[in-house]
């Protein structure tokens, strides 16, 4: 099992490491062990299928892995986008969490 964390800036001029940061705080607390980071650099408003995070979810990710989000807004921003992925990732049977 793989856990995974998804880190997403909405500009090349943002910085990912406050998430790095906050995510690596959230899992040394819970005992996650090692993470795999996966970084991306793209607006909220764009599908979460169309990013990283929908490679990560539909090809990268494989039943029984988790993955961790520094808080709910890098998920996506809006409501229906993030019960959308909420919905794939309990049929993939993929475990959430969220450290904010």
């Amino acid at each position: 099992m793989t856990i995974y964390a998804y880190l997403r800036v909405s500009t090349n001029q943002q910085d990912v490491e406050n998430q790095r940061h906050g995510i690596l705080e959230y899992a040394n607390q819970k005992s996650l062990g090692h993470l795999e980071f996966v970084s991306d650099s793209v607006s909220g408003q764009k599908r979460w299928r169309d990013r990283e995070l929908g490679k990560l979810l539909t090809k990268t990710s494989q039943s029984g892995d988790t993955i961790v989000f520094a808080e709910i807004s890098r998920m996506a921003r809006s409501t229906l986008q993030v019960l959308e992925i909420l919905e794939c990732c309990m049929q993939r049977e993929l475990t959430v969490h969220i450290a904010k």
